[in-house]
């Protein structure tokens, strides 16, 4: 299991999501994304782009006023 905070990157922390997604993982290997969503369009975002990387959005879930977490697995 890897986690991977995005916060500092606020509402650009799309590349490097995606960075993160197109390296080698194991193909059990559970990636944890932190990120701040403001208003919500970032969420699909997300979703979106985990799909097109080819990995299964596991969780989703808001955890305080403006951070959100993502569960992943290829």
């Amino acid at each position: 299991m890897k986690r991977y905070d995005l916060r500092h990157l606020k509402d650009d922390f799309e590349p490097r999501m995606k960075e993160i997604l197109q390296e080698k993982h194991k193909p059990t290997e559970t990636l944890i994304f932190l990120f701040e969503i403001g208003d919500f369009t970032p969420i699909q975002r997300s979703a979106d782009l985990v799909k097109e990387c080819g990995y299964e959005l596991y969780n989703s879930l808001k955890f305080n006023e403006v951070d959100w977490t993502i569960v992943v697995k290829k």
